[in-house]
């Protein structure tokens, strides 16, 4: 991320990211939380996920990348959080009802800008 103050854990976090993007692969929270010492069977810690995730994508947005937080998905549900979809409407990157099409398009964006990049 450009010109931003990360704390450790989010660059841990990030610095995967990019790297699963790289692959043109996707994760589940549950394999990137322990990058933050998070456990996603306790509640605060699925909130400060989402937080670090919400930062990530919202930073990437603002600096006209996709969002990266796109990679990561629910392990049971293979789609996004609905903070992803919230945080998208609230960028106004997103005003549909599909989030599974909305999600594809988007996850399509990070895998095509990130392995342009490598």
């Amino acid at each position: 991320m450009e010109e931003t103050q990360m704390d450790v854990e989010t660059t841990a976090i990030y610095e995967r990211l990019i790297k699963i993007a790289k692959d043109s692969d996707i994760t589940n929270y549950s394999v990137i939380a322990p990058l933050a010492r998070l456990d996603m069977n306790l509640p605060p810690h699925r909130n400060r996920i989402s937080d670090i995730l919400d930062e990530i994508s919202r930073t990437e947005s603002s600096c006209g990348r996709p969002l990266l937080s796109a990679v990561v998905i629910l392990k049971d549900e293979n789609i996004p959080g609905d903070g992803f979809f919230k945080m998208a409407r609230e960028l106004r990157l997103y005003d549909d009802d599909d989030d599974f099409r909305f999600w594809i398009r988007e996850l399509r964006r990070v895998h095509d800008y990130w392995s342009a990049h490598q």
